[in-house]
């Protein structure tokens, strides 16, 4: 009898719990983003990388230099050309000195699958047992689980931390993240060398990640199910809300940058979904706002609206619906997840409609990047000339409410990375187009049969906002 009252207990609260989840407002947290403790680095420890290329080099160098601790956090470490490169690297690391600790910490549910539409599979977690099998232990490959299924949410969290340095990237690892086979997917990569910002961001990970009972390896044998974790997933959720990177209180020197790492987590209490508004709403005179899918979230979408009107100047560069990893090419087999870049355009259409008498002052412009068959993942801000954030962070409904995300901000008063920001704006621009016009992109009724039939579909049952929210 109390078995059946508590199963309908639980399907009569299940709706409720998933809306407040995708709720898109969050509760504000207190404080500015001038009274966040932070970091004093070095101007010239900070370096802006050019390309996927260099990113991968630099990673694969600061491994094989590593002498103490190598910590990598990322959404997935891919059972292809690159991610097997990386991981014989540790290995190798590992090998030359056994003193060495390596972690690495990805999505547990990404890694126990296969790719989208590929047949059912081990996933990653199949390789990572077998180099585990193979080469011993040594390398700890942790599987990070934010959410009870990975369609409510990841571990989106970011960095590279190899000894004292600290290389950040929304990067994943895999063949076309790392260019490997002649096509890439482009990101934004720096290296920062902090002895203790790497300290701080490392030391998050095995305080608030590695040692909770819903983290287990993915290298090991009989490894717990996704429903056998459930109740320490609901606990773990719980914990991180709290949770916050270790920052002392300081102020940055005529020459130094003050750096903080944030950490953003849930609907309510979220410090970085806070900070980002707070910094769009601190803007002077200009804004440079970067991400892959353009889904803004309502909160955001706002506030641009209220810059636009005050005449701050602002720039969106998003990917072309071709250059988003989504997009499937005419001729291939078309699935659902292939509306995806569709409907990011149509969001575009609508707010470039919304704003075209901005577009035609020159106040509001918005760049589609396109690079022959290669795509675009970038995300972060620039604020005036004196604030930059580095971010994994999409600037969408699911970033804002379920994934687990972080982000360093980096305030420059003395503009002492300028130039750096300016070089790294103008090559993002060589492959950029400013769209004139909305009338500039393509019509939905241009697009392809069985896209347009899917869209009138999702359009009658309105389940094209969910899908908004979710992916």
């Amino acid at each position: 009898m109390m078995e059946g009252m508590t199963e309908r207990k639980f399907l009569m609260t299940t709706p409720v719990r998933m809306a407040r989840r995708l709720l898109p407002f969050p509760r504000r947290v207190r404080g500015t983003p001038d009274a966040l403790p932070t970091f004093a680095v070095p101007a010239q420890a900070i370096t802006c990388l050019p390309d996927p290329v260099a990113f991968r080099q630099t990673l694969l160098e600061l491994i094989a230099q590593a002498t103490r601790r190598i910590v990598i956090v990322t959404l997935y470490l891919q059972d292809d050309d690159a991610g097997r490169e990386v991981l014989e690297a540790l290995y190798a690391a590992r090998l030359r000195r056994p003193e060495l600790e390596i972690s690495v910490f990805v999505d547990w549910h990404r890694a126990r699958r296969g790719l989208i539409g590929s047949r059912k599979s081990d996933g990653n977690a199949g390789m990572y047992r077998a180099y585990a099998q193979r080469f011993g232990e040594g390398v700890a490959i942790h599987g990070v689980p934010v959410q009870n299924r990975e369609l409510f949410g990841v571990l989106h969290l970011k960095g590279f931390v190899i000894d004292d340095a600290l290389l950040y990237s929304g990067a994943s690892i895999n063949d076309v993240y790392l260019a490997r086979h002649g096509r890439y997917r482009l990101d934004r990569y720096h290296l920062l060398r902090h002895a203790g910002l790497a300290e701080s961001m490392a030391e998050f990970m095995q305080r608030h990640i590695a040692g909770n009972p819903a983290v287990r390896l993915l290298n090991a044998a009989n490894a717990p199910t996704a429903r056998g974790l459930q109740p320490d997933i609901r606990q773990f959720r719980q914990q991180l809300q709290q949770a916050a990177y270790s920052v002392p209180p300081g102020t940055a020197g005529p020459r130094e940058v003050a750096v903080t790492p944030l950490l953003g987590f849930g609907r309510t209490g979220n410090t970085l979904d806070a900070v980002l508004l707070a910094l769009l709403r601190g803007t002077r005179e200009r804004v440079i706002l970067l991400t892959p899918y353009f889904n803004l979230p309502r909160p955001v979408r706002l506030v641009l609206g209220q810059l636009l009107r005050r005449g701050c100047c602002i720039d969106i560069m998003v990917g072309d619906k071709t250059a988003s990893d989504f997009f499937i090419p005419p001729g291939q087999p078309f699935t659902t997840i292939g509306l995806l870049p569709y409907l990011y355009e149509n969001n575009l259409r609508r707010f470039a409609r919304t704003h075209r008498r901005q577009i035609d002052a020159g106040q509001l412009n918005l760049y589609l990047w396109r690079d022959g068959d290669n795509s675009y993942h970038l995300k972060g801000l620039f604020v005036d000339d004196d604030v930059a954030v580095l971010t994994g962070h999409n600037l969408n409904p699911r970033a804002w409410s379920l994934d687990l995300e972080n982000a360093l901000l980096l305030r420059d008063p003395a503009r002492l990375l300028q130039g750096q920001h300016q070089a790294e704006w103008a090559a993002l621009r060589q492959h950029a187009t400013r769209l004139s016009d909305y009338r500039a992109l393509e019509s939905p009724g241009q697009y392809p049969e069985a896209v347009r039939k899917q869209l009138k579909r999702l359009n009658r049952t309105r389940l094209d906002r969910l899908l908004n929210r979710l992916l």
